[in-house]
């Protein structure tokens, strides 16, 4: 029996006593981190929502298996958020469509959840999508004329069902509640709306597709009201993305359990306090970044040199060599050698002491 089919669905509940303090916890670390933010410049502001919101979008993604172009993602979300920054690319209809429904949910937080709100963003979703079930309709509730919509695993004939949402006949009901509560003003708070809101969306699973991705969508929009505040500094869905295991489990465990969701609503703030711990490593790349472009503001550096100079502090795969800085800037190998060793010039790039084609390059320390 899944917790739909109770008698007194939806009437979540929760014990205060376990769940009040960790929430106090959760607001505390919020302020500071706020404040922290607050205490930066625009620019470094923008950089830590730029990192984070590229970060949500990937991760939510990666989440259901879907893996995003990392500088596709990150360049539509500069644009979109009008952030002057170097190193931009050219970005897929698919990549924009992900971007367009995160920043809707995110900078217009304190906008009504409507259903057409919800149509536009699953249109975003699969804008370049080709059906792949029988009733895929993108923009509209299921209809589940394949059968009931399930969340399985396993081999054909083996299957292990995780999961089967409420039947198609009743998402208009259940979608209609859902949107009242998540509009309706209560004393409710936002961080503990978040975790019932998710809950409550993939519990309808009211999509064919992409109700993971909406459901974080719509947990970062609650977060995004309860710091009241559009810029985001950190990401739930690249916590979550750490814990994936843990988080199909808990669903799943709560999706076949009763009311009380106590476990599930603990496992969220726990997960959000780390998703928090997580933002203080980003704020200090933040802040170095912001030290070094200050240090070095004077110096001339052509447009690959800081494309470059971006990509080290955002961390790339393996060590830097002329043949991948050549790779990467789409210049010769000569260029790239050229590129590099006037960086060492300035100070900005020292050898990793290796010699030859495999040697490696990192930025020098700004002191």
């Amino acid at each position: 029996m899944y917790i739909y089919q109770k008698s007194d669905w939806p009437d979540f509940y929760w014990d205060d006593q376990v769940v009040l303090p960790l929430l106090m916890q959760i607001r505390h670390r919020q302020g500071r981190l706020k404040g922290n933010m607050e205490m930066l410049g625009f620019v470094s502001r923008s950089e830590t929502t730029l990192l984070t919101l590229t970060a949500d979008v990937l991760k939510s993604s990666e989440i259901e298996g879907e893996f995003l172009n990392r500088e596709q993602v990150r360049s539509s979300v500069a644009r979109k958020l009008g952030i002057k920054t170097a190193g931009l690319v050219k970005s897929g209809h698919e990549v924009d469509g992900v971007v367009e429904m995160m920043l809707d949910a995110t900078q217009l937080y304190d906008q009504p959840l409507t259903k057409a709100r919800l149509f536009m963003w699953h249109a975003s979703l699969f804008q370049t999508k080709k059906k792949s079930k029988v009733d895929f309709i993108v923009g509209a509730w299921r209809k589940d004329k394949a059968g009931p919509m399930q969340v399985v695993s396993g081999r054909i004939g083996r299957e292990n069902v995780h999961f089967e949402a409420p039947p198609a006949t009743r998402m208009e009901k259940e979608m209609k509640q859902f949107l009242a509560w998540f509009n309706i003003p209560n004393a409710l708070d936002p961080v503990i709306q978040s975790a019932v809101a998710h809950l409550w969306f993939v519990t309808i699973h009211p999509f064919a597709d992409g109700n993971g991705r909406i459901a974080r969508a719509l947990a970062d929009m609650l977060l995004a009201r309860s710091d009241e505040d559009a810029q985001r500094f950190y990401s739930m869905s690249s916590q979550i993305l750490e814990d994936r295991s843990t988080y199909y489990h808990m669903l799943e465990k709560t999706q076949k359990g009763d009311l009380d969701i106590t476990e599930w609503v603990v496992w969220y703030l726990q997960c959000l306090d780390r998703a928090l711990s997580a933002t203080d490593k980003r704020l200090k790349s933040v802040l170095n970044r912001t030290k070094f472009w200050d240090r070095h503001e004077h110096k001339e550096i052509n447009e690959r040199q800081r494309k470059m100079i971006n990509k080290l502090f955002d961390g790339i795969e393996g060590k830097l060599t002329t043949t991948k800085w050549a790779k990467m800037t789409k210049c010769s190998t000569d260029t790239a050698l050229r590129d590099v060793q006037d960086l060492i010039k300035k100070k900005i790039l020292k050898s990793d002491g290796g010699g030859g084609r495999s040697t490696g390059y990192v930025l020098s320390p700004v002191k």
